[in-house]
């Protein structure tokens, strides 16, 4: 099974999202605010698509790889889940040097925020991913959807009316 780096970021921010979308439940094309982010990565940088390439591996896709410094750039609307975000560089930094790139570091860029945060893969981090990865499989591999997390952290969820469109309002 190839994970990608969406399936990372949904295990960290919610079982039941990752499970959905792995299921293909995918609510991302309905939602005005993963377009927005979409429109952010789009416009942000507009001479990026020149200067850096594009790399499609095991199931990632970084959108911006400068090959002459080894830099993964992953561009985000907010710093909402800013530890998801992270650790899904983490990951694609991973793949990377299981296919054979060394000296890979990456840069979470937050363009609204002006804001960018450097990210390292460590030792410990390597540990972590590859538990991760088999509790990721188990979760898409499960018979049952997880439960949902309690309301008020789905406000602005792409799934948020998938979840409780069946819950009165409060």
């Amino acid at each position: 099974m190839n994970i990608t780096g969406t399936h990372f970021n949904y295990y960290l921010i919610c079982h039941r999202k990752l499970w959905l979308f792995a299921n293909g439940i995918q609510m991302e094309s309905n939602s005005d605010l993963v377009y927005e982010g979409k429109l952010i990565h789009e416009t942000s940088y507009p001479q990026r698509s020149e200067k850096y390439r594009e790399i499609e591996m095991d199931g990632i896709k970084i959108d911006y790889y400068d090959p002459k410094k080894k830099v993964v750039h992953e561009i985000k609307k907010s710093d909402k889940h800013e530890d998801a975000h992270e650790w899904q560089v983490k990951y694609y930094i991973f793949v990377l040097e299981q296919n054979g790139f060394t000296g890979v570091t990456g840069l979470l860029e937050y363009p609204r925020l002006h804001k960018t945060q450097e990210v390292i893969l460590s030792n410990i981090d390597r540990t972590t991913i590859k538990e991760s990865i088999i509790e990721i499989e188990s979760i898409i591999l499960g018979e049952q959807c997880p439960g949902k997390l309690p309301k008020p952290r789905c406000k602005y969820c792409s799934y948020y009316y998938f979840c409780w469109s069946q819950e009165a309002e409060l």
